[in-house]
Protein backbone atom coordinates (compact mmCIF):
# COMPACT_ATOMS: atom_id res chain seq x y z
CA UNK A 1 0.00 0.00 0.00
CA UNK A 2 1.41 3.70 -1.06
CA UNK A 3 2.98 6.12 2.15
CA UNK A 4 1.71 9.52 2.17
CA UNK A 5 2.76 12.37 4.18
CA UNK A 6 0.07 15.02 4.93
CA UNK A 7 2.07 18.17 5.75
CA UNK A 8 -0.08 20.93 8.04
CA UNK A 9 0.24 23.91 10.01
CA UNK A 10 2.44 23.50 13.16
CA UNK A 11 0.08 22.91 16.21
CA UNK A 12 -2.91 20.87 14.69
CA UNK A 13 -1.24 17.11 13.85
CA UNK A 14 -3.52 15.89 16.46
CA UNK A 15 -6.29 17.16 14.31
CA UNK A 16 -4.82 16.05 11.14
CA UNK A 17 -4.24 12.91 12.70
CA UNK A 18 -7.96 12.18 14.02
CA UNK A 19 -9.51 12.98 10.58
CA UNK A 20 -7.16 10.41 8.64
CA UNK A 21 -7.93 7.66 11.01
CA UNK A 22 -11.45 8.88 10.76
CA UNK A 23 -11.01 7.87 6.93
CA UNK A 24 -10.02 4.74 7.75
CA UNK A 25 -6.23 5.85 7.03
CA UNK A 26 -3.39 3.41 8.72
CA UNK A 27 0.07 3.64 10.74
CA UNK A 28 -1.29 6.91 11.61
CA UNK A 29 1.58 8.80 12.75
CA UNK A 30 2.05 12.18 13.65
CA UNK A 31 5.97 14.49 13.55
CA UNK A 32 5.92 17.65 13.41
CA UNK A 33 4.28 19.96 10.73
CA UNK A 34 2.46 16.84 9.21
CA UNK A 35 1.17 13.19 9.93
CA UNK A 36 2.60 9.91 7.77
CA UNK A 37 -0.08 7.46 6.91
CA UNK A 38 -0.64 4.44 4.09
CA UNK A 39 -3.57 3.39 2.80
CA UNK A 40 -4.96 2.94 -0.77
CA UNK A 41 -5.44 5.68 -3.75
CA UNK A 42 -9.03 6.03 -3.02
CA UNK A 43 -8.19 7.25 0.56
CA UNK A 44 -5.60 9.44 -1.23
CA UNK A 45 -8.23 11.30 -3.42
CA UNK A 46 -10.59 11.49 0.06
CA UNK A 47 -7.85 13.26 1.83
CA UNK A 48 -7.48 15.82 -0.64
CA UNK A 49 -11.23 16.44 -0.96
CA UNK A 50 -11.81 16.36 2.26
CA UNK A 51 -8.87 16.75 4.61
CA UNK A 52 -9.51 20.82 5.80
CA UNK A 53 -6.36 20.47 7.84
CA UNK A 54 -4.06 19.31 5.25
CA UNK A 55 -1.50 21.25 3.17
CA UNK A 56 -1.56 18.10 0.87
CA UNK A 57 -1.03 15.07 0.47
CA UNK A 58 2.71 13.82 -0.03
CA UNK A 59 2.91 10.08 -2.33
CA UNK A 60 6.64 8.44 -0.77
CA UNK A 61 8.38 7.36 -3.33
CA UNK A 62 11.28 6.29 -2.17
CA UNK A 63 12.99 6.59 1.42
CA UNK A 64 17.05 5.64 1.68
CA UNK A 65 20.19 7.39 3.34
CA UNK A 66 23.23 9.17 1.39
CA UNK A 67 26.50 10.43 1.78
CA UNK A 68 27.44 12.46 -1.37
CA UNK A 69 25.30 14.68 -3.66
CA UNK A 70 26.37 11.97 -6.41
CA UNK A 71 24.10 9.15 -3.91
CA UNK A 72 21.21 11.74 -4.40
CA UNK A 73 21.10 11.87 -7.93
CA UNK A 74 21.41 8.05 -8.07
CA UNK A 75 18.81 7.20 -5.73
CA UNK A 76 16.43 9.64 -8.06
CA UNK A 77 18.01 8.27 -11.24
CA UNK A 78 16.60 4.79 -10.31
CA UNK A 79 12.82 5.49 -9.77
CA UNK A 80 10.80 4.77 -12.67
CA UNK A 81 9.39 8.19 -13.22
CA UNK A 82 7.98 7.70 -16.74
CA UNK A 83 5.84 4.91 -14.95
CA UNK A 84 4.02 7.43 -13.13
CA UNK A 85 3.67 10.61 -15.34
CA UNK A 86 3.88 11.52 -18.77
CA UNK A 87 7.02 13.40 -20.11
CA UNK A 88 4.90 15.78 -21.72
CA UNK A 89 3.76 17.00 -18.53
CA UNK A 90 5.90 19.75 -16.88
CA UNK A 91 7.96 19.40 -13.30
CA UNK A 92 9.15 21.21 -10.29
CA UNK A 93 11.37 20.43 -7.98
CA UNK A 94 11.40 21.72 -3.89
CA UNK A 95 13.96 20.81 -1.60
CA UNK A 96 13.59 21.06 2.38
CA UNK A 97 16.46 20.15 4.69
CA UNK A 98 16.79 19.65 9.04
CA UNK A 99 20.36 19.52 9.37
CA UNK A 100 21.63 18.87 6.18
CA UNK A 101 25.28 18.29 5.70
CA UNK A 102 25.61 19.20 1.80
CA UNK A 103 26.63 22.84 1.18
CA UNK A 104 23.91 24.21 -1.38
CA UNK A 105 20.01 23.09 -1.32
CA UNK A 106 19.25 24.80 -4.95
CA UNK A 107 22.38 22.73 -5.82
CA UNK A 108 20.38 19.18 -4.63
CA UNK A 109 17.57 20.80 -6.25
CA UNK A 110 19.20 20.81 -9.35
CA UNK A 111 20.56 17.44 -9.01
CA UNK A 112 17.42 16.06 -8.75
CA UNK A 113 15.95 17.48 -11.53
CA UNK A 114 18.88 16.37 -13.86
CA UNK A 115 18.16 12.84 -12.08
CA UNK A 116 14.52 13.24 -13.02
CA UNK A 117 14.79 14.17 -16.78
CA UNK A 118 18.01 11.95 -17.70
CA UNK A 119 15.63 9.25 -16.52
CA UNK A 120 12.78 10.36 -18.70
CA UNK A 121 15.67 11.10 -22.14
CA UNK A 122 17.06 7.35 -21.01
CA UNK A 123 13.82 6.27 -21.86
CA UNK A 124 12.34 8.18 -24.33
CA UNK A 125 14.42 10.32 -25.74
CA UNK A 126 12.79 13.06 -24.20
CA UNK A 127 13.20 15.36 -21.52
CA UNK A 128 10.07 16.88 -19.50
CA UNK A 129 10.04 20.77 -19.23
CA UNK A 130 10.23 22.57 -16.00
CA UNK A 131 8.01 25.01 -14.56
CA UNK A 132 8.06 26.64 -11.42
CA UNK A 133 4.98 28.53 -11.12
CA UNK A 134 2.29 26.10 -12.27
CA UNK A 135 3.86 22.73 -12.67
CA UNK A 136 1.71 19.49 -13.67
CA UNK A 137 3.98 17.60 -11.34
CA UNK A 138 5.67 18.68 -7.91
CA UNK A 139 8.58 16.31 -6.50
CA UNK A 140 9.11 17.18 -2.80
CA UNK A 141 12.65 16.46 -1.60
CA UNK A 142 12.78 15.76 2.46
CA UNK A 143 16.89 15.65 3.97
CA UNK A 144 17.52 14.89 7.51
CA UNK A 145 20.51 14.14 8.99
CA UNK A 146 21.71 11.31 5.97
CA UNK A 147 18.13 10.19 5.21
CA UNK A 148 16.56 11.34 2.11
CA UNK A 149 12.71 11.15 1.33
CA UNK A 150 11.19 11.62 -2.01
CA UNK A 151 7.88 12.67 -2.56
CA UNK A 152 5.21 13.28 -5.72
CA UNK A 153 2.85 15.62 -4.52
CA UNK A 154 -0.86 14.52 -5.48
CA UNK A 155 -2.55 18.06 -4.33
CA UNK A 156 -1.01 20.11 -6.80
CA UNK A 157 -2.00 24.01 -5.56
CA UNK A 158 -2.12 23.71 -1.64
CA UNK A 159 -5.02 22.22 -0.57
CA UNK A 160 -5.94 25.11 1.57
CA UNK A 161 -6.42 26.77 -1.93
CA UNK A 162 -10.37 26.19 -2.00
CA UNK A 163 -11.77 27.39 -5.38
CA UNK A 164 -13.70 29.77 -3.29
CA UNK A 165 -11.50 32.59 -2.03
CA UNK A 166 -10.10 34.90 -3.95
CA UNK A 167 -9.36 38.43 -2.17
CA UNK A 168 -7.33 38.72 0.51
CA UNK A 169 -6.53 41.72 3.14
CA UNK A 170 -3.28 42.90 4.65
CA UNK A 171 -3.56 40.13 7.28
CA UNK A 172 -4.95 36.69 6.30
CA UNK A 173 -5.42 33.66 7.48
CA UNK A 174 -5.16 30.57 5.62
CA UNK A 175 -8.23 28.28 5.26
CA UNK A 176 -6.63 25.08 6.45
CA UNK A 177 -5.39 27.28 9.94
CA UNK A 178 -9.02 28.63 10.05
CA UNK A 179 -10.47 25.32 10.18
CA UNK A 180 -8.01 24.04 12.82
CA UNK A 181 -8.64 26.76 15.08
CA UNK A 182 -12.54 26.35 14.87
CA UNK A 183 -11.63 22.49 15.50
CA UNK A 184 -9.61 23.52 18.35
CA UNK A 185 -12.48 25.61 19.34
CA UNK A 186 -14.83 22.63 19.80
CA UNK A 187 -17.31 24.81 17.75
CA UNK A 188 -19.77 22.83 15.96
CA UNK A 189 -22.45 23.91 13.33
CA UNK A 190 -25.10 25.14 14.91
CA UNK A 191 -23.72 26.81 17.43
CA UNK A 192 -23.91 30.52 17.03
CA UNK A 193 -20.62 31.64 15.84
CA UNK A 194 -19.28 35.07 15.52
CA UNK A 195 -15.86 36.72 13.89
CA UNK A 196 -16.08 40.19 14.96
CA UNK A 197 -12.70 41.25 13.13
CA UNK A 198 -13.66 39.01 10.05
CA UNK A 199 -11.74 40.14 7.19
CA UNK A 200 -11.59 38.87 4.45
CA UNK A 201 -14.01 36.37 6.18
CA UNK A 202 -11.98 33.08 6.35
CA UNK A 203 -13.51 32.21 9.51
CA UNK A 204 -17.10 32.27 8.45
CA UNK A 205 -16.59 30.66 5.04
CA UNK A 206 -15.10 27.82 6.74
CA UNK A 207 -18.27 27.22 9.05
CA UNK A 208 -21.04 28.10 6.61
CA UNK A 209 -19.42 24.73 4.30
CA UNK A 210 -18.93 22.69 7.57
CA UNK A 211 -22.46 23.68 8.73
CA UNK A 212 -23.60 22.77 4.49
CA UNK A 213 -21.50 19.73 4.26
CA UNK A 214 -19.26 21.06 1.44
CA UNK A 215 -15.88 19.34 1.01
CA UNK A 216 -13.29 21.71 0.74
CA UNK A 217 -11.99 20.31 -2.43
CA UNK A 218 -15.10 19.87 -3.99
CA UNK A 219 -14.57 22.97 -6.58
CA UNK A 220 -10.85 22.32 -7.83
CA UNK A 221 -8.67 20.30 -9.32
CA UNK A 222 -6.01 18.00 -8.35
CA UNK A 223 -2.29 16.72 -9.26
CA UNK A 224 -3.21 13.09 -9.06
CA UNK A 225 -5.62 13.39 -12.03
CA UNK A 226 -2.32 13.75 -14.15
CA UNK A 227 -0.77 10.44 -12.67
CA UNK A 228 -0.76 7.40 -14.84
CA UNK A 229 -2.71 5.13 -12.45
CA UNK A 230 -5.28 7.94 -12.12
CA UNK A 231 -8.79 6.11 -11.50
CA UNK A 232 -11.22 8.76 -13.39
CA UNK A 233 -14.36 6.38 -12.54
CA UNK A 234 -13.73 6.40 -8.77
CA UNK A 235 -12.67 10.11 -8.78
CA UNK A 236 -15.83 10.88 -10.67
CA UNK A 237 -18.07 9.00 -8.45
CA UNK A 238 -16.39 10.24 -4.98
CA UNK A 239 -16.73 13.69 -6.15
CA UNK A 240 -21.09 12.79 -7.28
CA UNK A 241 -21.34 11.58 -3.68
CA UNK A 242 -19.92 14.35 -1.88
CA UNK A 243 -22.02 17.12 -4.09
CA UNK A 244 -25.22 14.80 -3.10
CA UNK A 245 -24.45 15.35 0.55
CA UNK A 246 -24.01 19.02 0.25
CA UNK A 247 -27.22 20.69 2.15
CA UNK A 248 -29.30 23.07 0.85
CA UNK A 249 -28.01 26.77 1.12
CA UNK A 250 -30.08 28.95 4.71
CA UNK A 251 -29.38 31.38 7.12
CA UNK A 252 -27.41 30.22 9.34
CA UNK A 253 -26.02 31.85 13.15
CA UNK A 254 -23.07 32.79 11.43
CA UNK A 255 -22.05 36.40 12.18
CA UNK A 256 -19.81 38.55 10.84
CA UNK A 257 -17.78 42.16 11.58
CA UNK A 258 -15.28 44.78 10.86
CA UNK A 259 -14.28 48.04 11.57
CA UNK A 260 -13.42 48.38 8.37
CA UNK A 261 -15.65 48.58 5.26
CA UNK A 262 -13.51 47.40 2.20
CA UNK A 263 -12.84 44.83 4.75
CA UNK A 264 -16.26 44.12 4.98
CA UNK A 265 -16.48 44.33 1.19
CA UNK A 266 -14.21 41.64 0.68
CA UNK A 267 -15.42 39.03 2.67
CA UNK A 268 -18.94 39.99 0.89
CA UNK A 269 -17.47 39.09 -1.96
CA UNK A 270 -16.13 35.90 -0.91
CA UNK A 271 -18.80 34.78 0.41
CA UNK A 272 -20.96 35.59 -2.68
CA UNK A 273 -18.50 33.96 -4.83
CA UNK A 274 -18.60 30.52 -2.53
CA UNK A 275 -22.64 30.91 -3.28
CA UNK A 276 -22.58 31.49 1.17
CA UNK A 277 -23.91 34.88 1.11
CA UNK A 278 -27.42 33.60 2.40
CA UNK A 279 -25.59 32.04 5.46
CA UNK A 280 -23.99 34.83 7.13
CA UNK A 281 -24.87 38.32 8.25
CA UNK A 282 -22.23 40.65 7.82
CA UNK A 283 -22.40 44.49 9.44
CA UNK A 284 -19.60 46.65 9.97
CA UNK A 285 -19.33 47.58 13.88
CA UNK A 286 -15.88 48.18 15.87
CA UNK A 287 -15.39 45.09 17.84
CA UNK A 288 -15.69 47.45 21.38
CA UNK A 289 -19.07 48.37 20.35
CA UNK A 290 -21.18 45.00 19.29
CA UNK A 291 -23.47 43.10 21.05
CA UNK A 292 -23.89 39.17 21.38
CA UNK A 293 -26.02 37.91 18.82
CA UNK A 294 -27.44 35.10 20.90
CA UNK A 295 -27.60 33.81 24.15
CA UNK A 296 -24.45 32.21 24.01
CA UNK A 297 -22.14 30.99 20.82
CA UNK A 298 -18.34 30.97 20.15
CA UNK A 299 -16.58 34.19 19.07
CA UNK A 300 -13.57 33.86 17.22
CA UNK A 301 -11.02 35.92 16.06
CA UNK A 302 -7.44 36.76 13.96
CA UNK A 303 -6.34 39.54 16.43
CA UNK A 304 -4.72 42.39 14.51
CA UNK A 305 -0.99 42.54 14.28
CA UNK A 306 1.33 45.49 14.65
CA UNK A 307 1.46 46.20 11.32
CA UNK A 308 -2.40 45.83 10.40
CA UNK A 309 -3.81 48.42 13.16
CA UNK A 310 -0.61 50.53 13.61
CA UNK A 311 2.00 50.64 16.45
CA UNK A 312 2.09 48.58 19.51
CA UNK A 313 1.41 51.07 22.13
CA UNK A 314 -2.49 51.49 20.06
CA UNK A 315 -3.00 47.14 20.56
CA UNK A 316 -1.67 47.99 23.74
CA UNK A 317 -4.33 49.99 24.41
CA UNK A 318 -7.01 47.81 22.57
CA UNK A 319 -6.52 44.48 25.05
CA UNK A 320 -7.67 45.97 28.18
CA UNK A 321 -10.74 47.64 26.36
CA UNK A 322 -11.60 43.98 25.00
CA UNK A 323 -11.39 42.39 27.94
CA UNK A 324 -14.19 45.09 29.70
CA UNK A 325 -15.98 44.36 26.07
CA UNK A 326 -16.36 40.75 26.16
CA UNK A 327 -17.11 40.77 30.26
CA UNK A 328 -19.78 43.00 29.54
CA UNK A 329 -21.73 41.88 26.37
CA UNK A 330 -20.87 38.38 26.14
CA UNK A 331 -21.52 36.56 28.84
CA UNK A 332 -22.35 33.12 28.28
CA UNK A 333 -20.05 32.66 25.52
CA UNK A 334 -16.44 31.59 24.73
CA UNK A 335 -14.14 33.46 23.08
CA UNK A 336 -11.02 32.23 20.96
CA UNK A 337 -8.72 34.86 20.51
CA UNK A 338 -5.84 33.98 17.52
CA UNK A 339 -2.34 36.06 18.25
CA UNK A 340 1.01 36.43 17.95
CA UNK A 341 1.59 39.12 20.50
CA UNK A 342 2.55 38.37 23.83
CA UNK A 343 1.55 41.39 25.86
CA UNK A 344 -2.10 40.15 25.28
CA UNK A 345 -1.77 37.85 28.80
CA UNK A 346 -0.92 40.64 30.86
CA UNK A 347 -3.10 43.09 29.34
CA UNK A 348 -6.55 42.25 28.26
CA UNK A 349 -7.01 41.39 32.20
CA UNK A 350 -9.02 38.01 31.81
CA UNK A 351 -7.06 35.08 32.47
CA UNK A 352 -7.17 32.51 29.39
CA UNK A 353 -8.60 29.05 30.48
CA UNK A 354 -6.12 27.38 27.67
CA UNK A 355 -3.47 28.76 25.44
CA UNK A 356 -2.79 26.33 22.45
CA UNK A 357 0.37 27.38 20.67
CA UNK A 358 -0.24 27.42 16.75
CA UNK A 359 2.31 28.50 13.88
CA UNK A 360 0.67 31.34 11.26
CA UNK A 361 3.21 30.24 8.76
CA UNK A 362 7.12 30.75 10.14
CA UNK A 363 5.24 33.30 13.15
CA UNK A 364 4.66 31.51 16.64
CA UNK A 365 1.06 32.41 17.79
CA UNK A 366 -0.90 31.43 20.76
CA UNK A 367 -4.79 30.30 20.41
CA UNK A 368 -6.25 31.80 23.77
CA UNK A 369 -9.67 30.57 25.16
CA UNK A 370 -11.62 32.79 27.39
CA UNK A 371 -14.63 31.15 28.81
CA UNK A 372 -16.63 34.36 29.47
CA UNK A 373 -18.90 35.05 32.37
CA UNK A 374 -20.30 38.94 33.96
CA UNK A 375 -17.75 40.63 35.43
CA UNK A 376 -13.91 39.80 35.84
CA UNK A 377 -12.37 36.42 36.02
CA UNK A 378 -9.68 37.94 38.06
CA UNK A 379 -9.91 39.43 41.68
CA UNK A 380 -9.64 43.05 42.04
CA UNK A 381 -6.41 43.83 43.68
CA UNK A 382 -6.55 45.19 46.93
CA UNK A 383 -5.54 48.94 47.15
CA UNK A 384 -2.28 48.99 49.98
CA UNK A 385 -1.81 52.04 51.49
Amino acid sequence: MPDFFAPCPRGLEAVLHNDLETLHAQNVRSVEGGVHFTGDWALCYRANLESRIASRILWRVKETTYRTEQDIYQAVFDLQWQRWFDVTHTIRVNTTAIRCPLKSLEFITLLVKDAVCDRFRAHCNERPSVDTLSPDVRIHVFIEDDKLMLYLDTSGDALFKRGVRSHTNIAPIRENLAAGILRLAGWQPGTPLLDPMCGSGTFLIEAAQMSLNIQPGVRRSFAFEKLKNFDAPLWGKMREQAIAAQLPVKPLELYGSDLFGDALQTAKRNLDEAGLSECVELKQANILEISAPAEHGTLVANLPYGERMGELDELAELYPKLGDALKKKFGGWTAYLFTADKAILKLMRLSPSKRTPLFNGAIECRLLEYKIVSGSNRPTPKIVK
